[in-house]
């Protein structure tokens, strides 16, 4: 299995609800396989801890500790699609992936459905031997049920705390930025704002596209590595996050000198397609492991959907945008645009495009601007972002923030009607462009 298959499995299962309680059952039936083979004698320490009651005793508990287990897993799933449905109502659709893949929520449903059929499959052994009645049974076993009862109704209690918890703005916003955050340390690839794109010159072959969906991830080894075999140059026409439709060209492949004077043959094409598909995973959805701006369109969601005339909650809005500008300090320490990709002997085999700072700027805080920049407190956040952001980045970030505040400043001067709610904005405004000259000042004393 390639690299890029294994991480679409591991992507798939880690937001799959029936992943883990599947693994759960699993475990607890060979758990209790095991322990009814284990005999405690009556002289053993241990034997105070067995069930000490009769076989009748023991199925009758089986069965109560069984049904109860129906009745909370009934209620927990139940709960756990109506704090879906709220996230995605009140909050933004692309939520409920981080809902799904929470560890809490499946590590209880786990502890559920482990329980009932732990309970369940010792029904067929528990005072019954070769189809007759019998009263020696597997005390441990059973004495196994009772603790996992117990584990499961701390479980419960976790759940309902952790739930509640889970579906307050803070803690969904916090956790959207945390992942963000992480995807930026973990797999953000530096890009190189003076490489240029370059054309497909004419000859050049197109690649196709497998199947649509969404481009989710980039593992390119494969691919360089069949291109420097060859000496071809090529060029990603997508980047990560973006929808293709299959047929469409994925890559342009040409000659090394540029002029695509080397038609491939139909033998290299196929070779480069294949190592192609192996290097670009495309899936129905699109998620944060590669994609930064996915983290950034989720808390933009929230604060567009805050300043809804249905919803008109511009505090919600103005935490979205505190949280955006973590993400968008962070992006400012690194470099953002396309990036080339060379082979073992240095050779740029490979040009990758990707989003700009610009782009990432206007996509955070460009909807929330055009959406509330008639309200005095939401444009007062945006001004306290981007007077935070004065201080990160390099003299193309802050041209990039000034640009936007500039708009902004002209967007507050024709919406907000009122002298007295627009004359602070204007003077908190200017405030924040004499902090960009400041800072554009000792950057270049420094330098």
């Amino acid at each position: 299995m390639s690299y890029v298959r294994r991480e679409a499995v591991r992507e798939y299962l880690a937001s799959a609800l029936w992943a883990m309680p599947t693994c759960a059952v699993v475990l607890a039936i060979i758990a209790g396989a095991g322990l009814s083979a284990v005999q405690l004698g009556a002289a053993s320490p241990f034997a105070v801890l067995l069930f000490q009651g009769t076989s009748d005793d023991a199925r009758n508990l089986l069965i109560g500790i069984a049904s109860t287990m129906v009745t909370v897993i009934a209620v927990v799933l139940g709960l756990t699609v109506v704090a879906l449905q709220l996230a995605s109502t009140q909050f933004s659709p692309r939520l409920l992936r981080t809902f799904l893949r929470d560890i809490p929520n499946q590590a209880t449903l786990s502890a559920f459905v482990a329980t009932f059929a732990y309970s369940t499959a010792g029904l067929y052994t528990v005072g019954i031997a070769g189809g007759e009645r019998t009263q020696d049974y597997p005390r441990l076993a059973v004495s196994g049920a009772l603790l996992l009862l117990f584990v499961s109704m701390v479980m419960l209690v976790f759940f309902a705390h952790h739930l509640s918890h889970s579906i307050q703005v803070d803690q969904v916003m916090k956790g959207v930025e945390k992942a963000t955050l992480k995807v930026i340390e973990r797999s953000f690839v530096p890009g190189d704002p003076g490489i240029r794109m370059p054309n497909p010159p004419g000859g050049a072959t197109a690649l196709p596209v497998p199947r649509s969906g969404y481009v989710q991830a980039f593992h390119v080894e494969a691919f360089v590595g069949a291109l420097a075999s060859r000496g071809l140059t090529a060029r990603m026409v997508p980047m990560v996050g973006r929808h293709v439709v299959a047929g469409a060209p994925l890559a342009w492949v040409w000659g090394s000198t540029g002029r695509g004077e080397r038609p491939l043959a139909p033998e290299a094409g196929i070779e480069l397609h294949q190592a192609l598909v192996r290097s670009v995973r495309i899936g129905f959805e699109r998620t944060l492991e590669q994609d930064v701006a996915f983290g950034i369109r989720q808390l933009a969601d929230v604060a567009s959907k805050a300043l809804s005339p249905a919803i008109n909650d511009p505090y919600t809005a103005n935490q979205a945008v505190d949280h955006l500008g973590s993400i968008l300090a962070a992006l400012s320490l690194r470099q953002q645009g396309p990036h080339a990709v060379a082979d073992a002997q240095g050779t740029v085999r490979l040009y990758v495009p990707a989003r700009d700072f610009a782009y990432l700027v206007d996509l955070a805080l460009g909807q929330v601007r055009r959406y509330g920049a008639n309200e005095p407190r939401v444009v007062r956040a945006l001004l306290r972002v981007c007077g935070d952001l004065v201080w990160f980045g390099d003299a193309a970030h802050r041209a990039v923030v000034r640009q936007y505040v500039e708009t902004l400043l002209s967007d507050a001067t024709r919406l907000v009607a009122q002298p007295a709610d627009r004359d602070p904005l204007l003077a908190e405004a200017a405030a924040v462009l004499e902090a960009f000259d400041v800072s554009s000042g000792t950057t270049d004393t420094a330098a």
